[in-house]
């Protein structure tokens, strides 16, 4: 493939982003995802975090640990800048493949999915096709974001793809699976939430105990399997 020619632009003072296209695509977000891998095994002084999203990698740095490595306060952009494209002409050149596969044990329906049977209704098919066309896909986990170890997930049957709830609950109880547009995820935990629920399951995506304590992964691929 042919990647394109990336773009890089500051966010405040300390912290920078590297885009890599638009919307959602695969191999954009495999871009995005191999990037942040790179930053992270090739760190620089200063460097904090390195996080993907859909087509972009956000870098995270101290300025003032950048400046006591190069000892000149205007050039730390500058330093910054082609450290993050050193990491990207990298990955462009080898885009390792990322991820795992995963299985998820979900309970469709009833209060577990209490949006299925209104869902099944605005698609015009049955709750067993919508349960259907959900666990006849693998999911990849695009990024995380909205709540620690929420996983954003994609791309849904267009059959079921339907948009957010137009009034969202106050509270969507921990391991709920949802659908917002062409998008699959799980809540980590009891929060206010406006996906379409249909479904649920025990695995815990967040847990403080764990190291680390989030459960999926960028570039991991997901496949619900019915209880």
């Amino acid at each position: 493939m042919k990647y394109p020619v990336p773009k890089i632009y500051c966010l405040g003072d300390s912290a920078m982003t590297i885009e890599f296209g638009v919307g959602i695509d695969e191999d954009v977000n495999q871009l995005a995802i191999a990037c942040a891998d790179q930053l992270d095994k090739t760190r620089f002084p200063g460097f904090i975090e390195a996080a993907p999203a859909y087509a972009s990698t956000t870098v995270f740095f101290d300025p003032f640990q950048v400046y006591s490595e190069i000892g000149d306060h205007s050039r730390i952009r500058d330093h910054v800048r082609e450290r993050i494209m050193l990491a990207a002409a990298a990955t462009v050149e080898t885009c390792p493949s990322i991820g795992r596969s995963v299985e998820i044990r979900t309970r469709f329906g009833g209060e577990f999915g209490p949006d299925l049977t209104e869902l099944a209704a605005r698609c015009g098919i049955s709750e067993s096709d919508v349960i259907e066309a959900f666990i006849n896909r693998e999911y990849r986990v695009f990024m995380l974001g909205f709540l620690p170890g929420f996983a954003y997930m994609g791309k849904v049957d267009e059959r079921i793809a339907v948009p957010r709830r137009d009034v969202p609950r106050r509270s969507v109880p921990s391991g709920s699976i949802g659908i917002a547009d062409d998008q699959t995820g799980i809540y980590p935990f009891d929060s206010p939430g406006g996906w379409q629920l249909i479904g649920r399951t025990d695995i815990k995506v967040f847990d403080k105990e764990n190291v680390p304590p989030y459960f999926f992964s960028p570039g991991d691929r997901v496949r619900f399997v019915p209880e």
